[in-house]
């Protein structure tokens, strides 16, 4: 097979392992910097081009779109797909789990479990939205923040209200959520490929340091997942229409609360802690689907 990786930077670790798996079961495998692409929108002949030649003849690409290149990411994905290139994520779903409050908002009509969260973006009512959450401590995010950037604990009243007051001169849209105390600064990264959980670790963040980001200073290990955060995790990845998807929870006293879901997830970490070939099971997936997938998005929100 012919498979193009969407990827600004080939010396990723998720982007070279991609490639390396790819290769290491015979397929041709091309990193292409989206950014550099421009595209021909036409219904005769619609095509992309890469340093003034077009980028024909793929079977299939895998999406590592940055946060902060959604807009554009997503658009050369959509032109792959109406030129019948079978993508490992579609576009809408990238488009999707990229917006927090779309994601968060679907979650919560499908039942899946979820953190008290409350929105804002200039209310003047913060005494309301505190005890939407139910009071301090809670964390209180930028809608736009990505890898822990744009995400504060305030452990008590009066830190959240300066906080959200700071956050509104920003004219930010925020995210105020529970604080989930009994985690202890922990989450459960859960990898899923094609409907099933392929792999699954703990991240502990540092000492004093509510976040788990492994870019933080995090330690992740190997870990095995309950029937119940496991049926969680298929259930966000499917909610958000993702064939590709890391999905973050924490473990509360009311069971399992989802925290995040992530269309481009990263590989080294739960490479490193689980030992399992994450790249070689995207590829594998890929192959079996391609050529007979129905690429059409169906979920209606």
């Amino acid at each position: 097979m012919k498979i193009a990786i969407l990827s600004q930077d080939g010396s990723l670790y998720s982007t070279r392992r991609l490639r390396e798996a790819g290769e290491e079961q015979g397929h041709q495998m091309r990193i292409i910097p989206y950014l550099r692409c421009y595209m021909n929108i036409t219904s005769s002949r619609p095509g992309i081009i890469f340093n003034g030649n077009p980028l024909e003849n793929f079977d299939a690409i895998i999406p590592r779109i940055g946060a902060s290149r959604t807009f554009y990411g997503t658009a050369v994905v959509r032109q792959f797909e109406v030129m019948g290139v079978f993508s490992c994520n579609e576009s809408q779903a990238i488009s999707r789990s990229r917006d927090k409050l779309r994601c968060l908002q679907i979650l919560a009509k499908e039942g899946i479990g979820l953190p008290i969260t409350g929105f804002a973006h200039a209310t003047q009512d913060i005494d309301g939205l505190i005890e939407t959450v139910g009071g301090a401590p809670l964390v209180i995010k930028l809608l736009e923040g990505t890898q822990g950037i744009g995400v504060v604990l305030a452990e008590t009243y009066q830190a959240a209200k300066s906080v959200i007051e700071a956050f509104r001169g920003l004219d930010a849209n925020i995210l105020v959520q529970e604080y989930i105390k009994e985690a202890g600064g922990a989450d459960l990264r859960c990898f899923v490929i094609g409907g099933k959980v392929i792999a699954a670790m703990k991240r502990q963040g540092v000492k004093g340091e509510f976040r788990s980001n492994l870019h933080r200073g995090g330690k992740a290990e190997k870990i095995q997942l309950s029937e119940e955060e496991e049926a969680t995790a298929l259930r966000a990845a499917k909610a958000m229409g993702l064939n590709v998807a890391g999905v973050d929870l924490l473990r509360s006293n009311h069971g399992p609360v989802l925290m995040e879901v992530n269309s481009s997830p990263g590989l080294e970490g739960i490479e490193k802690a689980t030992g399992i070939d994450v790249a070689g099971e995207v590829i594998n997936y890929i192959v079996k689907n391609a050529a007979n997938a129905d690429t059409k998005d169906n979920i209606k929100y």
